[in-house]
C-alpha cells in the first residue's frame, strides 16, 4: 500500500474516532456543568449604595460605600485605574508596567461629590457612585453609571452620546464602529468559529475588553483589567457585563496617539519581530510531505516570486502530536530547512495545546508525572477531543506548566524550525453541540490563587504565547522570537502576531477583513493580517487578486487554505493575474525598510502601522465610520477594492496634499471623489511631506514628496535584521526654501550603512539644479564614471553618504 492510500485510509479512522469522540465528550461536558458549575444568582441587582467614607491617597482616594468600594489611582496624569471590589483581583498577566512614577493628584470633597485631579483630567464621584471624567479644559469625556452586583457577577455602564462612535473588543466580525449594530451583544469568551465565518458572527478567536470612544468632545481608551466571559452592548449605553472578579480598568483620554501610547505603556510594546517576517508567508493545510513543500518553493523560484517562509499545518504531524513532524513524510528535516533557508525560505511548525491523551506519549507521560494538565475540580484530569482525539491540556497559569510547555521547542528549534503557530488554543475542541471549549469548572492554578475556566479561558492562548516566545528568546538568544497565535488576551503583542482566522471565501469576507484588523489595531494589536482569499473555498482570480493588493500593505502577508480547496499559488492563476501578483510581491519587498521601521516605531511608541483615516483628525466626523480604507504609517494611504468588478470606488480623502502612487498625479484632501482602480491596481496614495523608503539590492531609494510648505520627514531603521545588536537610526528632513527643496541627513547609532547607494527620487518638482554638499551638480549632464555624484531626470543618485541636498525648481 502506498503512502497517499495509507494516509487516506489513517484519516477515515481517526475521522471516525473524533466523531465518537465528540459525541462523549459533549454529554460529558454537560454533565460536568451541572454537577460542578455556579448556579445562576438568586439575589437582586445592587448597587454600591450611598458614600460613607473617604481614604486619600498618594495617586487618588479609596471611597467607601454600603455595599462596594471604590479606588481611583492617578498612574499618569491622563491615566487612571479605577477599581471596584468585592471580587477576585486579575492576577496581571496583562500588565507590563506596575511601578510608575510620582504624579501630582488633589482631592477635593464638594458637596456630596468627590474631585480628584492632575493636570490633565478630573474624576467626579458622585454619593451614589456615578464616576465623570473630565478634560482639563472641564469637558465631560465619559459619564459612569453606578455599577450593579448580583452574585459574584457585575454590571459597568456608561452613558453614550448620540454620535458617538465605538471601536475595538479585538477581533470581530462587526462594523468598524461596533454601534452600528444596534441590540448587539459582543461576547468576551475566546471561540472557534468552526472552520468558517463571515459577517456578524461572534464572538471570534481573539476578544479583549478593551474599547476607544470618540465624539464631539474627544477620544478616549477604557481597557477592562477582568479576563471573565462577559457581554459589551453599546446602545443609550455601554454596558459591560462579568460573570465574576472585581471591576478593574484603565481609562485615558487624548488623541488616537496618546491612547495607543498609554495603553502599551501599560500592557507592553511589540518587540521588533526579526527583519524577513515582513515578507511573504506561504501556508496550506495540505503540504503535507517534504516533496510537496519543496515543490511549492521551487514554482516560487521557477515563477520569479519572492518568499520568505512556508507554514507547516496540522497535516505534518506524527499522528496529530505536538511538537512532532512526521518522520515518514519529512525523513532528513534538518537538512530540508537548510535547503530551504539557503533559498532564504524558513519553515514555520504548527503547535496545538491538546497533549494526545497515550501512555506510549512522551509528552503526555511527563505531563502527567509533573501535574501540569488543567483539571476537574475532583483531581482529575480533563480529556478532550481535538486533532489526535482525547487530549490534555496544559494549565498555562501555573509557572510550572509554562516551563515544560517551553522546554518542548528545543527539538523543532535544533531541527530548524524557525518560528511557530500556535492553533486550537482558544482553547478550542471538537463538540457536536455547545460551547467547543473545556467545561466552565475546569480549575486553573492562576499563580497559586486558584480559579477556574470562566477566567482562565481567555487567557489561555496568551499563556501559551508567552511561554513559547520565552522559550525561543532563552533557547536562542541571538535571534528574536517569531510566532503567530490564533488567539491571545490583552498583552498578546509582547509575545506573537495573529491573523483574522478562518474567514470565508467571498467579498464580503474581504470587505470584513478591513474593518477587522482596524478594530485589532486600536485593541493594541499590531501585527495581523488575513488568509488571502479566505480560509474555505475557492476564490476566482479577481478576488484573490483583490485580497493579495490589500494584504500586501498589511503587516502579516499570508496565504493560507483548507486542504479541500484548490492550491491557492500564483501561478495557478495564470495571466494576468500571475504577473500582478509578482509586480505587488516586488513591491512589498521594495518597501520592507518602511515596514521595518514601521515596526522599530511601535516598539518604542506603541502606535500600530495600520491606523484608522481619523488617525490624525479626530475631529473630522466625516472619517469617523470609514471602514474600508487605512493609513499604513503615517506616509500611506491605502483604498483597496472590495466588491465584485469594480474598476473604481468613492473616497473619502484626510486633509493634506496627497500624491498617488503609481502615476504621481496630486490631489488635495479634505474631499470625497471618485478613484478609478483598474484590475491591476490598487489606489494607495503618499501624503506631501513624506519621504518614503525603498530598496532594491543594496541601494536605498528615498522617495521625496514635497510638502506644499513648511517640512517634512522621514526615518530608516537598520541593523542585522535579527538579534540584540548595533542598530542606527537615519533620519531625513525635507524643507522648503523659496528656491526648491532641502533635503538634510542625519544618524544615530552605531550599526554601519548597509547599503552601498543611496537614489533621491524626487517628485511632483521639475528641477532646474542640483547641489550634493554644497558643490553643484549640472542637471541632464552625464557625469564622469569617478564622479560620487548622478544626476538624471528626476533622480539624484549618490554612491556615498551625504549631509545636504538642495533641490533647485518649481513645484508641478
Amino acid at each position: 500500500m502506498n503512502i497517499k492510500k495509507q494516509i487516506a485510509l489513517r484519516l477515515r479512522t481517526i475521522r471516525l474516532e473524533r466523531f465518537i469522540a465528540s459525541l462523549i465528550y459533549s454529554w460529558q461536558r454537560d454533565r460536568i456543568e451541572r454537577q460542578y458549575g455556579k448556579p445562576k444568582p438568586s439575589e437582586p441587582m445592587q448597587t454600591p449604595g450611598q458614600l460613607q467614607g473617604l481614604k486619600k491617597t498618594d495617586r487618588g482616594a479609596w471611597m467607601q460605600f454600603e455595599r462596594a468600594a471604590v479606588q481611583v489611582e492617578f498612574l499618569k496624569s491622563d491615566f487612571v485605574r479605577v477599581t471596584w471590589e468585592p471580587g477576585w483581583l486579575p492576577v496581571p498577566y496583562a500588565i507590563a508596567k506596575e511601578t510608575w512614577p510620582e504624579v501630582k493628584v488633589t482631592v477635593e470633597e464638594n458637596r456630596d461629590k468627590i474631585l480628584i485631579s492632575s493636570s490633565q483630567l478630573t474624576a467626579i464621584v458622585s454619593g451614589e457612585g456615578s464616576i465623570e471624567f473630565l478634560d482639563e479644559s472641564g469637558r465631560s469625556l465619559r459619564q459612569e453609571l453606578p455599577p450593579q452586583r448580583q452574585g459574584e457577577q457585575w454590571t459597568h455602564g456608561a452613558k453614550l452620546r448620540s454620535r458617538e462612535r465605538i471601536y475595538g473588543l479585538g477581533e470581530r466580525a462587526a462594523p468598524f464602529n461596533l454601534r452600528l449594530q444596534q441590540g448587539k451583544k459582543y461576547r468576551m469568551w475566546h471561540y472557534d468559529a468552526g472552520g468558517l465565518y463571515g459577517p456578524g458572527m461572534d464572538p471570534l478567536y481573539l476578544c479583549i475588553p478593551v474599547y476607544v470612544g470618540l465624539h464631539e468632545n474627544g477620544s478616549y481608551l477604557i481597557f477592562y483589567e477582568n479576563s471573565f466571559d462577559a457581554n459589551f452592548s453599546f446602545n443609550d449605553v455601554a454596558t459591560a457585563e462579568f460573570q465574576g472578579g472585581a471591576i478593574r480598568y484603565y481609562f485615558t483620554a487624548g488623541n488616537p496617539r496618546q491612547l495607543l501610547g498609554n495603553y502599551s505603556e501599560l500592557t507592553g510594546g511589540p518587540p521588533l519581530p526579526p527583519r524577513w517576517v515582513f515578507g511573504y508567508h506561504q501556508s496550506r493545510w495540505g503540504y503535507e510531505t517534504e516533496k510537496a513543500v519543496r515543490d511549492t518553493a521551487n514554482g516560487f523560484e521557477k515563477y520569479d516570486l519572492p518568499l520568505s517562509a512556508i507554514h507547516l499545518d496540522i497535516d505534518c504531524k506524527d499522528n496529530f502530536r505536538s511538537f512532532t513532524i512526521d518522520p515518514d513524510r519529512f525523513p532528513k528535516l534538518r537538512e530540508f530547512n537548510r535547503e530551504m533557508e539557503a533559498k532564504g525560505v524558513r519553515i514555520i511548525a504548527i503547535v496545538n495545546p491538546g497533549v494526545k491523551r497515550d501512555r506510549n506519549n512522551k509528552l503526555y507521560r511527563e505531563g502527567v508525572a509533573q501535574e501540569v494538565f488543567s483539571t476537574l475540580p475532583n483531581g482529575e484530569i480533563i480529556h478532550a477531543p481535538v486533532w489526535p482525539v482525547m487530549s490534555a491540556f496544559p494549565d498555562f497559569t501555573h509557572p510550572l506548566a509554562r516551563h515544560w510547555w517551553s522546554r518542548q521547542y528545543e527539538y523543532l528549534l535544533d531541527l530548524g524550525v524557525c518560528g511557530f503557530w500556535h492553533d486550537m488554543n482558544d482553547p478550542g475542541v471538537f463538540t457536536l453541540w455547545g460551547d467547543a471549549t473545556l467545561p466552565t469548572p475546569t480549575r486553573h492554578f492562576m499563580e497559586g490563587r486558584g480559579g477556574d475556566h470562566r477566567e482562565a479561558h481567555n487567557l489561555y492562548g496568551l499563556l501559551q504565547a508567552r511561554a513559547g516566545y520565552e522559550a525561543l528568546r532563552d533557547y536562542r538568544p541571538e535571534q528574536r522570537p517569531f510566532i503567530v497565535s490564533r488567539s491571545g488576551w490583552a498583552g498578546l503583542q509582547r509575545y506573537a502576531w495573529t491573523w483574522t482566522g478562518d474567514i470565508e471565501t467571498s467579498w464580503a469576507g474581504l470587505r470584513q477583513t478591513v474593518s477587522t484588523v482596524l478594530g485589532l489595531s486600536l485593541s493594541g494589536i499590531p501585527y495581523t493580517g488575513p488568509d488571502i482569499g479566505g480560509f474555505k473555498g475557492n476564490p476566482n482570480a479577481e478576488l484573490y487578486l483583490r485580497w493579495f493588493q490589500l494584504s500586501t500593505f498589511l503587516p502579516f502577508c499570508r496565504t493560507h487554505s483548507a486542504n479541500n480547496a484548490k492550491p491557492r499559488t500564483p501561478w495557478t492563476y495564470g495571466e494576468p493575474t500571475s504577473s500582478c501578483v509578482r509586480d505587488l510581491l516586488r513591491l512589498r519587498y521594495g518597501l520592507i525598510p518602511y515596514f521595518y521601521t514601521l515596526g522599530w516605531e511601535a516598539q518604542e511608541t506603541g502606535i500600530p502601522p495600520i491606523r484608522p483615516l481619523f488617525w490624525e483628525e479626530p475631529d473630522n466626523s466625516q472619517l469617523w465610520d470609514v471602514e474600508d480604507a487605512f493609513f499604513l504609517g503615517d506616509a500611506l494611504l491605502v483604498y483597496p477594492i472590495v466588491f465584485a468588478k469594480a474598476r473604481s470606488r468613492l473616497a473619502i480623502v484626510p486633509r493634506g496634499y496627497w500624491y498617488r502612487l503609481s502615476d504621481d498625479s496630486r490631489l488635495q484632501g479634505s474631499r470625497r471623489l471618485r478613484l478609478d482602480v483598474p484590475l491591476a491596481e490598487i489606489a494607495v496614495f503618499v501624503k506631501a511631506g513624506s519621504i518614503l523608503p525603498m530598496e532594491a539590492g543594496k541601494t536605498l531609494i528615498l522617495h521625496l514628496y514635497p510638502p506644499v510648505e513648511d517640512r517634512g520627514e522621514g526615518r530608516v531603521y537598520s541593523d542585522a535584521g535579527d538579534g540584540y545588536g548595533p542598530w542606527r537610526l537615519d533620519g531625513f528632513e525635507m524643507t522648503r526654501t523659496a528656491e526648491g527643496l532641502e533635503l538634510n541627513w542625519h544618524s544615530q547609532g552605531t550599526y554601519p550603512f548597509v547599503y552601498q547607494m543611496v537614489e533621491l527620487h524626487l517628485h511632483g518638482m521639475k528641477l532646474q539644479q542640483v547641489w550634493v554638499d554644497d558643490r553643484e551638480v549640472r542637471f541632464g549632464s552625464p557625469a564622469p564614471e569617478t564622479s560620487p555624484v548622478k544626476i538624471a531626470p528626476g533622480m539624484v543618485v549618490c554612491c556615498d553618504r551625504f549631509q545636504q541636498v538642495r533641490f533647485l525648481g518649481r513645484m508641478d
